[in-house]
């Protein structure tokens, strides 16, 4: 038994209850408001038979609704499981043939209410989906004391988050970066918490002068994003102390332009679903090397692999906020995890004063805009259509959005068909983050020796 998440919440709800707890565009909640919401869905969900133990899916956006469902569940003792609700149909059917959820959340109607929750919990707290190697989705389990680390570690050497302080969310609350450096993090620190529900840079902007936010955490594609809009230069950030990067590797170039436009630094660092920021920069300590992601925060072990090639090894770390397991799939949490060390793989250098260097990736991921995007799922979406033979999907640099998916296929004989209508195959088939932006139609690929397609030649060009 673990000592329950939600009850770190609900003692600041009683420290700050007249304090904000979440604002947004055209409302508010103090802590007080939230908690007894909480509480009142959770006496709700237990009427409609949610038990200890039980898996409940939330699939709501940026809202207060979604703060209020996944506090109910765990003052219910089960398992939240957070889904975007911008995922393709097939991609949520997946999720949810996985999760096989007692409940699908996607509304709150909840009334205020008491109820009594357990200080210790049984179930795990969290799980939360990521695409596998194969494109098939995996649930990341996560226990109620790696919930609590690596978020004392978000909101303490990250972030060095304060009740007075405002911090903006705008990337989706159901990925990692969201629910941990964007609400819960503020919400263990007793900070109030901006909603933004769909992200522009307007809605942003006008989030930090209304609210008088203080630390916005982004994706490195939001920052460019808000770097290039033409309201930039009408934006405040008198009020912004620090901007925090996460899911996605932040250029050096971006964080230097970000600190000159805003006077406000950029604190960069390093982490995946099944491993919560168990290396950054740190809000307290100035230092920053342009091509390193920062050092392992406190009470996190690294090393390199051993068995790796001498000039770069893959990165092994061990966290107490690392996940339990893949859901149902021991096979596939083996592959990852051995004797407590998980092998990230990605291939890094580490400097004699700790600093991580990721210098490439042992298994084939896209990142785009923060988004991990598999190859094998997008080729098949490709050979599932009747005029492609052969598929092959890289990621190639993007100033934007740090990666871009592009796709190449050669056509079975006889076959005509363009790359638009390859594009419109895969934009009914695949989220709006996966589908690849270019498509180039080949004769042939290039191959190695071995008959194998040669995909770094691919992306060169």
């Amino acid at each position: 038994m673990q000592e329950n998440f939600v009850r770190h919440i609900e003692a600041n709800a009683r420290r700050f209850a007249a304090k904000a707890a979440l604002v947004w565009d055209s409302g508010s909640l103090t802590w007080s408001e939230l908690d007894g919401l909480a509480s009142g869905l959770a006496r709700e969900l237990s009427r409609q038979g949610v038990r200890p133990g039980d898996r409940v899916a939330i699939v709501i956006p940026n809202r207060a609704e979604f703060v209020i469902a996944f506090l109910a569940v765990l003052k219910l003792d089960a398992t939240a499981a957070p889904l975007n609700p911008l995922l393709s149909r097939e991609d949520l059917t997946a999720s949810t043939d996985d999760l096989k959820p007692k409940l699908i959340v996607s509304d709150v109607k909840a009334q205020p209410g008491a109820w009594e929750t357990p200080d210790h919990a049984g179930a795990p707290a969290l799980i939360l989906y990521t695409s596998g190697s194969t494109g098939r989705p995996k649930g990341s389990v996560f226990s109620h004391n790696a919930l609590t680390f690596a978020n004392r570690s978000w909101a303490e050497p990250v972030m060095a988050l304060t009740p007075e302080d405002r911090v903006l969310v705008a990337v989706p609350l159901a990925h990692s970066l969201g629910l941990n450096g964007g609400l819960l993090a503020p919400l263990l620190s007793g900070a109030t918490i901006s909603l933004v529900e769909r992200f522009s840079p307007k809605a942003v902007f006008d989030a930090i002068r209304r609210d008088r936010v203080t630390v916005l955490p982004a994706v490195p594609t939001v920052f460019r994003r808000l770097l290039n809009s033409p309201v930039f230069a009408a934006a405040d950030f008198s009020s912004l102390r620090l901007a925090v990067s996460g899911a996605a590797p932040c250029p050096w170039e971006l964080a230097v332009e970000w600190r000159e436009k805003t006077s406000t630094r950029i604190v960069r660092g390093y982490g995946m679903t099944e491993l919560f920021r168990p290396i950054s920069y740190r809000a307290d300590d100035p230092t920053d090397i342009p091509d390193a992601v920062g050092r392992a925060v406190p009470g996190v072990d690294i090393r390199l692999d051993e068995n790796g090639d001498a000039d770069s090894r893959e990165l092994l770390i061990r966290s107490p906020a690392a996940m339990e397991g893949y859901l149902g799939d021991p096979e596939e949490t083996r592959a990852v995890m051995v004797d407590g060390w998980f092998k990230t793989g990605d291939l890094a250098e580490v400097s004699p004063q700790g600093y991580v260097r990721i210098v490439g990736r042992k298994r084939e991921r896209i990142l785009r805009g923060g988004y991990s995007i598999f190859p094998q799922e997008i080729e098949a979406v490709l050979l599932s259509h009747p005029a492609v033979a052969e598929a092959a999907v890289v990621g190639v640099s993007s100033e934007d959005l740090g990666e871009e998916v592009a796709a190449f296929v050669s056509l079975k004989p006889a076959a005509k068909i363009t790359a638009e209508e390859l594009l419109d195959h895969c934009k009914e088939r695949l989220a709006r983050y996966k589908y690849p932006r270019r498509i180039t139609v080949v004769k042939e690929f290039p191959r190695g020796a071995a008959g194998k397609v040669l995909k770094s030649e691919l992306a060169k060009g």
